[in-house]
């Protein structure tokens, strides 16, 4: 879900900088248009809007609370 809502933003006209732990994910993103980023926090960094598509709750908690992302 998060690739295609990346790539209908592109489209739209619209920065997007991706962060991704799946290669394969990250490839697609840059081919789109996107910028990448290295981790969450960078993709963040700037942003005015932040868009977080994970598998399930615990995961989000993971990108916003853990130490490994910052």
């Amino acid at each position: 879900m998060g690739s295609l809502m990346a790539t209908n933003l592109l489209k739209a006209g619209y920065a997007v900088t991706a962060f991704d732990l799946v290669p394969a994910a990250l490839n697609a993103a840059k081919a789109a248009g996107a910028t990448l980023a290295a981790s969450p926090r960078a993709a963040a960094e700037h942003a005015e809007v932040v868009i977080t598509m994970t598998p399930a709750a615990a995961h989000v908690k993971t990108v916003y609370l853990s130490e490994r992302f910052i």
